[in-house]
């Protein structure tokens, strides 16, 4: 199981786990699902206690991933395999990244 804390604006907005199976789970933290000031990180995952699940990588995060010539590059420089999304999304967006979102490894 690897776990990766999910940052909006730099604040923790919730916890994204890749399961022995391959499979993921989202999980907002409590504190941000209280703070009404608080947006969701993504319209396909609404503000919830509830936890998301999906047998792959949610299509949100998915969509943060380098492609074509720059994923092999980050792939060959980290010695990463090019299936392994989660670690690609590990790798690639815990500081350069598009967006508001950071994606923080759970050690």
């Amino acid at each position: 199981m690897r776990k990766a804390k999910i940052l909006y604006k730099n604040q923790e907005a919730g916890v994204l786990i890749q399961h022995d199976n391959g499979s993921f789970t989202f999980i907002y933290d409590v504190s941000w699902i209280n703070n009404t000031s608080q947006p969701a990180i993504s319209l396909t995952l609404p503000k919830s206690q509830q936890e998301y699940h999906s047998d792959f990588l949610f299509p949100f995060f998915y969509n943060m991933l380098p492609e074509g010539s720059n994923k092999q590059i980050v792939c060959r420089l980290n010695r990463l395999d090019s299936d392994d999304h989660f670690g690609l999304l590990l790798t690639t967006a815990k500081n350069d990244n598009i967006g508001a979102i950071k994606v923080i490894k759970i050690e």
